[in-house]
């Protein structure tokens, strides 16, 4: 066995060691688990020996039933540390429920059930950073030249070339054997040219080839099915990349409507039910919790402070552009003296019309806290793009290309582009385009776990103080 082979051939075992990572942390969890409580515990020191083994097995069983639903794709060529934790915490959380009913229906044992759920929260963090710390050994093992798939590109134009700059990063474990074109011309301009497309066979009689990444134009049809036949023959896998990068220059989502592919100019994972049912219930618990526990507090001291200091209504409510466009009303603890600009000028740095508790309401995000009642009526989201004033809607749709795009979602209290810098006051087009970009992002690569990370900086932005908050 050569030394490519060897470098490659025990990749199969890496699936193993993850699982048998995972049993390891899972069994020694649980006997860690019993061994602390048991002495404590009267029922569990009066565990038969039959239930320890039930008990036993039923933990081992719940793991494979729960991982032949979830899939890690820890291993994959690419894979994202955020994509991995969110499919490990799905994993833990259909785990601790397949436990939880496992041992009711076979009476094991009775836990508390706080003590339950704070169990499997540990469980998981353990998990979780088991798997993050495999993948990141894993990136670093393939970056010093092991773990690869070794592939040939064919053709050299620019979609070659732009896949081979795909694919040379090693961590994603690729090894770009060369390039294979009919244009000899061409061999200078490549970093490894291996000969003409009839030169394939012999190629790979001689060395192992893993995947085939075929560049050339759809108009030698006839070529395209050789290949894909040849490949399918010698068990290699086949990819065809298409010229889309000519007009599309981003990513984009291909699926399909029947046996018919359809190519969308973007992925939106809120497009999915799951996802909306997932965001949606996060938000109606999270609104809720703050209009009953904070709320009503804030309201009673800075309704009274506002009302003392000012005259006019405790609310400020506007008009805000919501999902697909939906007109709105956005409520706010009013910051402002009454004025007939507050409907179409942004509040500026030093701006005459805030008041002195409207300011420090402002730089704490206090006066943001009614827009929880946007959330609750559905409105709103606690994260999504920011929702702006009418006029603002219709000045900067026909001033920015994709800014419509970013009401496919439902705006938020917070977003992406308030904590990376885009808050507050847009004083040019390229300021508001940039928020856009942003907003944009944060449609395309929504996860639960986004979310989380963007109220938390948020949060630490109202500690730390942000210089844009006015």
């Amino acid at each position: 066995m050569n030394s490519a082979d060897r470098k490659e051939g025990y990749g199969y075992l890496i699936d193993w060691i993850i699982r048998f990572g995972d049993l390891f942390i899972i069994n020694i969890f649980f006997l860690l688990a019993y061994l602390f409580a048991h002495n404590n515990n009267e029922i569990l020191d009066n565990l038969q020996y039959r239930e320890k083994i039930t008990a036993f097995l039923m933990i081992n069983l719940c793991y494979f039933l729960a991982s032949s639903f979830v899939r890690f794709h820890i291993t994959s060529n690419i894979a994202y540390l955020d994509k991995i934790v969110q499919r490990s915490s799905g994993f833990i959380t259909l785990y601790a429920l397949l436990i939880t009913v496992g041992f009711s229906i076979f009476n094991i044992i009775s836990i508390p059930v706080i003590p339950w759920i704070v169990g499997f929260f540990i469980l998981g963090a353990l998990v979780i950073g088991w798997h993050v710390l495999f993948r990141v050994t894993l990136k670093s093992y393939r970056r010093k030249g092991y773990n690869y798939r070794q592939v040939v590109i064919i053709g050299a134009g620019s979609s070659a070339v732009k896949t081979y700059e795909s694919l040379i990063f090693s961590d994603f474990g690729y090894k770009v054997l060369g390039f294979f074109d009919d244009d000899e011309k061409k061999r200078n301009n490549l970093p490894n040219y291996l000969g003409k497309i009839s030169d394939l066979e012999l190629f790979i009689e001689n060395k192992r080839v893993d995947e085939v990444f075929c560049t050339i134009t759809g108009n030698d049809d006839d070529l395209i099915y050789d290949l894909i036949r040849f490949s399918e023959k010698n068990m290699i896998r086949f990819h065809l990349v298409p010229e889309f990068h000519k007009y599309i220059k981003r990513r984009f989502s291909l699926h399909f409507i029947d046996s018919t592919p359809v190519l969308s100019l973007r992925y939106e994972p809120l497009q999915h039910f799951s996802n909306r049912f997932i965001k949606r219930t996060f938000d109606l618990i999270f609104s809720g919790l703050v209009l009953i526990c904070v709320f009503p507090l804030i309201y009673l001291i800075f309704g009274i402070i506002i009302k003392r200091t000012s005259p006019g209504p405790i609310f400020f409510k506007q008009k805000r552009t919501g999902i697909k466009g939906k007109e709105f009303y956005c409520y706010k603890f009013r910051s402002m003296s009454l004025n007939e600009e507050a409907n179409k000028k942004q509040a500026t740095a030093d701006d005459p019309r805030i008041t002195k508790v409207g300011a420090f309401m402002r730089k704490t995000s206090i006066d943001e806290l009614p827009q929880f009642i946007n959330v609750f009526k559905n409105d709103m989201s606690v994260v999504g793009p920011r929702p702006h004033m009418l006029q603002h809607t219709d000045l900067y749709s026909s001033l920015i290309d994709k800014f419509m795009v970013r009401h496919l979602v439902k705006p938020g209290i917070t977003g992406w582009a308030q904590v990376t810098g885009c808050r507050g006051e847009t004083k040019t087009v390229d300021e508001m385009e940039e928020r856009v970009k942003r907003d944009v992002w944060y449609l395309e690569n929504w996860t639960f776990f986004l979310d989380l990370k963007i109220i938390y900086l948020t949060i630490a932005n109202v500690f730390k103080g942000d210089e844009k908050a006015f």
